[in-house]
């Protein structure tokens, strides 16, 4: 079984915040994914012994993803000053 998470978001195993935020580009950025992505940056920011923040492009279902979808998450993300590091 896997350890119960640690209330702070830190990793068991290395003690650091890993947040990620993996929207589907199959529609535009909304509110809540902004909230989501600005929340991990500031954990990650305020964790102890520092945090990552990762940004993954789930491109699941190829049927609706539009390339001008993560073009504009990019550019929303950039504009709301988002900084990940990682994706």
């Amino acid at each position: 079984t896997q350890p119960a998470p640690r209330p702070d978001g830190c990793s068991r195993v290395t003690g650091r915040y890993r947040g990620r935020i993996a929207p589907s580009p199959t529609g535009y950025l909304h509110m809540g994914h902004a909230r989501t992505f600005w929340a991990a940056a500031q954990r990650a920011a305020m964790a102890p012994g520092g945090g990552t923040v990762v940004l993954r492009n789930d491109d699941l279902d190829g049927d609706r993803c539009r390339p001008e979808y993560v073009a504009g998450a990019l550019e929303d993300l950039a504009w709301l000053g988002c900084v990940w590091q990682e994706g």
